[in-house]
């Protein structure tokens, strides 16, 4: 169930989210996307898609186009391979920051090369603040910056982050959380904050498990505190108007 709290803090339960489940794919998207369409639910301050994805082994999306599109892919468990029509190739795996600028329009697949292991992602879009560029391609491992447990920009149009993104608002921020440690959610205008592993304990807001989400307008930076059994979380700060 959805819930608003006294903190301009809605939070949006895993099992609320819409569901697309073939035969090689699971996922959940956090907000409308492909067929599924709530007007009232298409974004967040500047992100709109944020889509939990388990892919089969040895299959995945194939080669589709995209254009003027920042998108950042989050792999949790698994591995991805990359590929796409400006001849970029590369394997995604836990600890990796990688984006995709799609610009003025790209071809690109995504699969799992394992033949025995399901990969699980988070995938994000945001749109660029520049339209018609040429489209790129950036990852960068960033497991050592992760160990430390504390806030790591993962992807940045404003700030040193470990990937830059066409969007100059907006910055993606990951930690791997101890059992009991905590920190502050980036102050911006808007914040989306998700579980993507274990549980946390959001200031004013309550417990959110693994695939729950809070959106934040104006709240500040309330504290994130993980679970008995850490947490990985994602949060994406947005400066709009």
């Amino acid at each position: 169930m959805t819930t608003q709290t006294k903190s301009n803090v809605i939070i949006h339960r895993a099992k609320d989210r819409f569901h697309t489940q073939i035969d090689w794919l699971d996922s959940w998207h956090s907000f409308s996307f492909g067929y599924h369409h709530d007007p009232n639910n298409t974004h967040h301050g500047l992100l709109l898609v944020s889509n939990d994805d388990i892919i089969q082994p040895g299959s995945g999306f194939m080669t589709h186009p995209h254009q003027d599109m920042e998108i950042v892919t989050w792999v949790l468990e698994g591995e991805l391979e990359h590929r796409d029509s400006e001849g970029n190739h590369g394997v995604i795996t836990p600890g990796l920051a990688q984006r995709m600028s799609a610009g003025t329009g790209i071809w690109h697949s995504e699969m799992n090369p394992s033949s025995t292991k399901p990969v699980r992602l988070v995938q994000m879009w945001v749109p660029p603040d520049t339209r018609r560029s040429q489209p790129s391609y950036e990852q960068v491992d960033i497991s050592r910056d992760l160990a430390g447990g504390s806030l790591v920009p993962v992807a940045s149009g404003r700030q040193r982050g470990a990937i830059a993104i066409r969007q100059k608002d907006a910055t993606l921020w990951a930690a791997r959380l101890a059992p009991g440690a905590q920190v502050s959610v980036p102050e911006s205008s808007h914040a989306h904050l998700f579980v993507a592993t274990g549980e946390v304990e959001l200031d004013h807001a309550g417990k959110l498990l693994q695939g729950d989400a809070a959106r934040m307008s104006g709240a500040g930076q309330p504290k994130v505190t993980a679970g008995n059994d850490g947490a990985e979380i994602l949060i994406w700060g947005m400066i709009t108007g």
